[in-house]
């Protein structure tokens, strides 16, 4: 092969290369889209008459997760399934929002952490990296972290609602969620930085609580979920 011949098949390459890499921008921008959509029926519990709502919220949400399937089956097709890690940049943000949106909506329909298998079945993708398109186990970390940090806000806005309950409950979870991560040997940078936000959040969170102790409305709030 001539040195002529050798670069244009190098050329050739790059131009696949290139292709696959906007089919699947393409897509990105679509799942994109419907994220944002669904953050906005999500967050829409922060106003003041939006717990009242948490159901339908939910439920709208539910229903825009449906979009979000059939646009990461899209996204599937667009690169062999074992080239994964080699295209994952495109979608990693993506993808780690889903996560966040999957386990936010979990938290407000249960008030329980969702596991890594729940996330990926809300978004019909894999667990296991071996059967195809899946959920890295990071990406699912950062998910939840991101979690976090909406359910400081939620504890905050949920004072400013007269559900003093609320607050309570989200500090017991956030400090658990904590522990949780303490565990965790954590390598990833951006990973880690993000865990670091996460002691910001309790901060908040135990601000919030203390504030509502002083003005004894913790105490208020306890009896009344006892009756």
């Amino acid at each position: 092969m001539s040195v002529t011949e050798m670069f244009s098949y190098i050329q050739g390459f790059l131009s696949a290369d290139q292709d696959v890499r906007e089919d699947i921008r393409k897509v990105v921008q679509t799942l994109e889209q419907t994220a944002r959509e669904i953050l906005t029926v999500l967050q829409s519990v922060h106003q003041p008459s939006g717990f009242k709502e948490i159901p339908s919220k939910c439920a709208k949400a539910r229903e825009l997760f449906c979009t979000v399937r059939t646009q990461l089956g899209d996204l599937k097709t667009k690169f062999p399934v074992e080239q994964y890690y080699r295209f994952h940049e495109h979608w990693r943000f993506v993808l780690q929002r889903l996560a966040f949106l999957s386990a936010f909506l979990v938290y407000l329909e249960t008030e329980t952490l969702v596991v890594r298998e729940e996330v990926a079945k809300i978004l019909s993708i894999e667990v296991v990296r071996e059967k195809g398109f899946h959920l890295d186990v990071e990406d699912y970390l950062a998910g939840v972290l991101i979690m976090a940090s909406e359910l400081s806000r939620l504890a905050v806005n949920s004072v400013t609602a007269g559900d003093y309950t609320r607050p309570l409950r989200i500090s017991n979870f956030i400090n658990e969620l904590d522990s949780g991560f303490r565990l965790l040997n954590l390598k990833n940078d951006p990973l880690r930085k993000r865990y670091d936000g996460l002691k910001y959040d309790v901060k908040k969170i135990e601000e919030v609580v203390y504030d509502l102790s002083i003005r004894g409305l913790a105490k208020e709030a306890e009896a009344g979920g006892d009756k």
